[in-house]
């Protein structure tokens, strides 16, 4: 009985240990407060809750930053605006004459974004927005002219985003997919809505993919990344 309530203890310990190990991670490389980047992002996420959106957490936000720097980016594509928590991050990992290229279905949180850029230092040049539905803007940009290709938008057209995607992506080029986890209901058993269904092929889809070398980062709620061979 002893043994019992010490294995619990410890798996208490553990399971408290790791938590606090997670929000460390989520919060380790947001940009300080005080510098003109984390004022944007804090303003910006203000803007989103007030619209009644889920941004991008810190901890996804630093793999987007990482991502877009690793791969050097000058070009980038982002499915969903919102008010521009998720374009602050990639412009701050694109190189200083990249373009972000980010559409969303309403412009007046586009507005947002772009005062959230320029409040963060970044030229009016740096980011083409463009309003309207992502499959009726993804076909009129080009084919092979891209780094990296960011999904957040109707979680129901994730497939149809990764098969633009790879036309858009250059050989090496990123995609990445946010809120794959769906609050867990992704791997829940019970009977699930048509986007975690839709979630769920997308994840075969890029394991099984030949073209492709994924990986699923635990940030936020869940960051589908891959590479193209």
């Amino acid at each position: 009985m002893q043994s019992c309530r010490d294995g619990r203890g410890q798996e208490s310990a553990i399971t408290g240990n790791r938590h606090t190990s997670w929000a460390f991670a989520e919060a380790y490389g947001a940009p300080d407060a005080g510098t003109a980047a984390g004022e944007a992002l804090a303003w910006a996420r203000d803007r989103s809750r007030e619209a009644g959106l889920t941004t991008v957490s810190p901890g996804c936000g630093d793999a987007l930053r990482l991502l877009t720097a690793t791969a050097d980016a000058k070009a980038v594509v982002e499915i969903g605006t919102g008010t521009g928590v998720s374009g602050l991050y990639l412009l701050l990992g694109m190189r200083p004459d990249g373009v972000l290229t980010s559409m969303d279905i309403e412009p007046e949180r586009q507005q947002f974004a772009r005062e959230a850029f320029r409040a963060a230092g970044f030229a009016s040049n740096r980011a083409r927005l463009i309003p309207g539905h992502a499959l009726d803007v993804l076909p009129r940009l080009t084919d092979g002219g891209y780094d990296l290709v960011f999904c957040d938008g109707d979680r129901e057209e994730y497939l149809d985003y990764l098969g633009e995607a790879l036309r858009l992506l250059r050989p090496g080029g990123v995609i990445c997919f946010a809120g794959v986890f769906a609050d867990g209901r992704t791997v829940d058993s019970a009977a699930q809505s048509q986007g975690v269904l839709t979630l769920r092929e997308l994840l075969r889809s890029l394991r099984d993919s030949e073209r492709l070398v994924p990986a699923l980062l635990p940030v936020g709620d869940g960051l589908l990344c891959a590479t193209c061979r």
